[in-house]
């Protein structure tokens, strides 16, 4: 395959990121909010892509990934998942600091490194924030969880993931103690603003915004 620009690299990460959170097809709009560009660029890209055959483009319907651009994108997805694991867990970085460094090392074309990384890792299978990693084949380990505000009152569950990825929120987290591995009780659901009240076991009472409750995945016990 033709070799590819970290922008364009960046695109078709952002079109699989959109297509795995809304659907196959992803508007020009979705597209242009995720990579914070204007619609003329995303228009540019959208061409030569499709020049490239890594993507398919209908107007009014849409841009999906061919084949050949999900590869890229699932491969992108597995360096960068990979990276910050290595940087948690081998460089004691903060969970909320790794995100912006992993975009630049997973631009590395050195596929024996990653390779390498992953043998080196003891083959995860989630990276820091619970995301699933790809393995060699673009297969993702899939995990039952929900987002802690579907928890039923008297339900308990394990922290597993998170939707949002911004430092602050992680920060947040961190501060209430809320990080992965962190065991819950579903205490109650308020009805005015959607908040809800847990235990973090085994005695700690949070009330938690709807925006938070809906960011965290849990696992139920």
């Amino acid at each position: 395959m033709e070799s590819l620009s970290h922008t364009e690299e960046n695109y078709l990460k952002a079109i699989f990121k959109i297509s795995e959170r809304d659907g196959e097809s992803v508007s020009n709009n979705s597209i242009s909010t995720e990579m914070q560009t204007s619609a003329a660029s995303v228009t540019d890209m959208i061409g030569r892509l499709s020049k490239k055959e890594l993507i398919h483009y209908q107007k009014h319907r849409g841009v999906s990934l061919t084949k050949g651009g999900r590869q890229v994108a699932t491969h992108l997805v597995r360096k960068h998942r990979l990276w910050e694991c290595f940087l948690v867990e081998k460089l004691h970085f903060n969970w909320d600091e790794v995100h912006e460094i992993a975009e630049q090392l997973e631009h590395i074309h050195s596929g024996v490194l990653v390779e390498r990384l992953d043998e080196f890792l003891g083959f995860p299978r989630f990276d820091p924030h619970g995301d699933p990693i790809p393995d060699a084949d673009g297969n993702f380990a899939v995990r039952k969880q929900v987002p802690l505000a579907e928890l039923r009152d008297g339900e308990k569950g394990i922290v597993v993931g998170v939707q949002d990825h911004a430092s602050s929120f992680l920060q947040y987290l961190d501060r209430v103690n809320l990080g992965l591995g962190a065991q819950v009780e579903m205490l109650e659901h308020f009805e005015y603003d959607e908040s809800v009240k847990i235990k973090r076991i085994p005695d700690v009472e949070l009330v938690l915004s709807k925006k938070v409750s809906q960011n965290l995945f849990v696992q139920k016990r």
